[in-house]
């Protein structure tokens, strides 16, 4: 089987454009490594693209991608832990000053969590296992809801997030750096039709429209 020809293409204007517009910056994240500040935990939905939403260049972001942006609770156990072998990484290893769990509109793993969540067991050999750790999320919506909005996908959603940042500080490595004021936890939220980006206030757990940098400087 040939290798996709989209690919190549693709492949072609990086190099002709992209990859020569940043030939230095490339050469010196070769040389000295990668030391981004932010790590961002992001959907694996093809339509949601941290890089872009945020702008960044090579060695900007490390960015973890999962289905439905979720982080599991730490677990000291045998098992191939991927999703937290990276926030291992990026806290521990590349010493990252900001986490930000970034949930999205009409995301699929939220939906099929929503569409299953009566059902006994959740459909697929792996998602069905993996999206039940938004079951605390949405316990937690439903005992002590934060949002009063009629749109349960979206309160979905946001509830995931926040089950996210709350999963985060179970991992004693974070705990003790956001302790120490080295390292902050930030939730977002991205609207893939409007391009809008919402931010959570970490005290009242609410999200609110993120006004753009460089409109604020212009004003």
């Amino acid at each position: 089987m040939s290798f996709p020809i989209s690919l190549l293409t693709g492949y072609g204007r990086y190099v002709q454009k992209g990859f020569a517009r940043n030939r230095e910056t490339h050469e010196h994240l070769a040389i000295y490594g990668q030391r981004p500040e932010v790590m961002v935990i992001s959907c694996c939905d093809s339509r949601v693209t941290p890089e872009c939403v945020f702008n960044s260049g090579p060695g900007d972001l490390f960015v973890l991608r999962n289905v439905a942006n979720l982080v599991p609770p730490f677990e000291a156990t045998d098992g191939q832990h991927g999703s937290s072998a990276a926030i291992e990484y990026g806290v521990c290893g590349l010493k990252v000053k900001h986490i930000v769990v970034m949930g999205h509109a009409k995301c699929g793993g939220v939906q099929a969590f929503r569409d299953n969540a009566n059902a006994p067991t959740l459909k697929g050999d792996f998602i069905g296992r993996w999206i039940k750790l938004l079951e605390p999320a949405a316990i937690s919506m439903a005992c002590t809801p934060v949002d009063h909005i009629e749109d349960p996908q979206l309160a979905m959603e946001y509830a995931g997030v926040r089950q996210s940042l709350k999963n985060l500080l179970t991992f004693p490595f974070i705990e003790a750096q956001v302790d120490a004021g080295r390292l902050q936890l930030h939730g977002a939220w991205f609207d893939i039709g409007t391009g809008e980006l919402r931010v959570m206030d970490p005290a009242t757990e609410r999200f609110s429209t993120a006004e753009p940098h460089e409109l604020r400087a212009a004003e």
